[in-house]
């Protein structure tokens, strides 16, 4: 177990860095966007009385690119033109070239600064997790615990079955922007049951009140963005477990337990639903990561300063230090629950073997 462990982390810190390199790479494909973005806008430079002379202009450009770090070689190795010939010729730019730098500051946690706001993007990550990791947690939780039940209602009871089943097909139909709008206009609008807030949670933490009230007020505001990510992360975990329990029944050691005198839910209970849950331990792993990236749909409809909404107002704003920053950690989230699932089957399941 210590062996493959070991493998199965090496593995995935191969991944996370393979990871790293593509999002850095991708992000010095628009070198020059980059330092347009990071100077003052140009109304600003002219209220400070800032020259607009073209001497002045690439005076400010050749500052702003060794801000950044753009005037040194993008890797440790690079080409460049051999006199009298068209060829280029590759050498060795050393350690001080832009990958090393990047890669050594991701490594102590800095991911640099904002261009839009100014801000750390570490920073901008940390605040924006206050709010998605609560929201994208409890609806996972909620979402597997609501399978399970429903799953095991379902599998042992067939009559239930087709109604129930193509209710769920219906709601996983239907795009997560329509089930975030139509709680809204459902439980969010005095027009119809204004029963929840449909924005406004940053200020109700930020609120001088006890815990107590800031606690209930936080609740609310978030039962509307969990309920939208659980319903529609509900109906594909419902339909696999399901099926994956028929499976089950359809066992011979759920006939000889029936033969015993066992029920469909005394077998369920004890002996199918682990096996059934082997087949979605894959679908779970994909579920947090998953709901992170619908949660871009929930903080935007419902107002979230979440993780969601950084990405969109990032990719908007071409902040390419918060994209590379949301992107990596999303990414080595993702590869993190895939080593977990891949742990956790062989537990549940000893029979699994990988290749050495």
């Amino acid at each position: 177990m210590a062996r493959l462990l070991f493998w199965r982390l090496l593995r995935t810190a191969l991944a996370v860095w393979a990871l790293a390199s593509g999002v850095f790479l991708l992000s010095r494909l628009e070198g020059s966007t980059a330092v347009e973005l990071a100077q003052p806008d140009p109304a600003e430079l002219r209220v400070a009385g800032a020259a607009a002379t073209p001497a002045a202009r690439q005076a400010l450009d050749e500052a702003t690119r060794h801000r950044l770090g753009l005037d040194i070689p993008l890797f440790y190795v690079g080409t460049h033109p051999v006199a009298a010939t068209t060829a280029d010729r590759w050498h060795w730019n050393g350690v001080p070239n832009q990958y090393h730098k990047w890669l050594s500051e991701v490594v102590r946690g800095r991911l640099g600064t904002s261009f839009r706001t100014g801000e750390s993007v570490g920073g901008r990550l940390q605040q924006a997790l206050r709010f998605t990791l609560p929201l994208t947690g409890t609806a996972a939780a909620l979402a597997v615990v609501f399978a399970l039940l429903l799953a095991q209602r379902l599998a042992a009871r067939p009559g239930w079955h087709r109604p129930v089943r193509g209710a769920l097909v219906a709601l996983q139909a239907l795009p997560l922007f329509v089930i975030a709008l139509g709680l809204l206009l459902l439980f969010a609008n005095p027009a119809t049951l204004a029963w929840f807030p449909s924005y406004g949670l940053e200020q109700a933490i930020d609120a001088d009140v006890d815990e107590g009230s800031r606690l209930g007020s936080y609740l609310w505001h978030l039962a509307l963005p969990v309920a939208a990510l659980t319903l529609s992360a509900l109906p594909e975990l419902t339909l696999q477990l399901t099926a994956a329990l028929e499976q089950e029944l359809g066992s011979q050691y759920a006939t000889t337990a029936r033969a015993k005198g066992l029920g469909e839910r005394a077998i369920i209970s004890h002996h199918a639903l682990r096996n059934a849950l082997l087949p979605s331990l894959a679908q779970l792993a994909e579920l947090l990561p998953a709901l992170v990236a619908g949660a871009v749909v929930v903080e935007v409809a419902f107002a979230l300063p979440g993780m969601g909404r950084l990405l969109a107002e990032a990719a908007a704003a071409r902040d390419f230090p918060v994209l590379v920053g949301s992107v990596l950690l999303v990414g080595t989230a993702r590869l993190l629950a895939l080593l977990i699932t891949d742990l956790l089957a062989r537990w549940a399941d000893p029979r699994i073997r990988w290749q050495q």
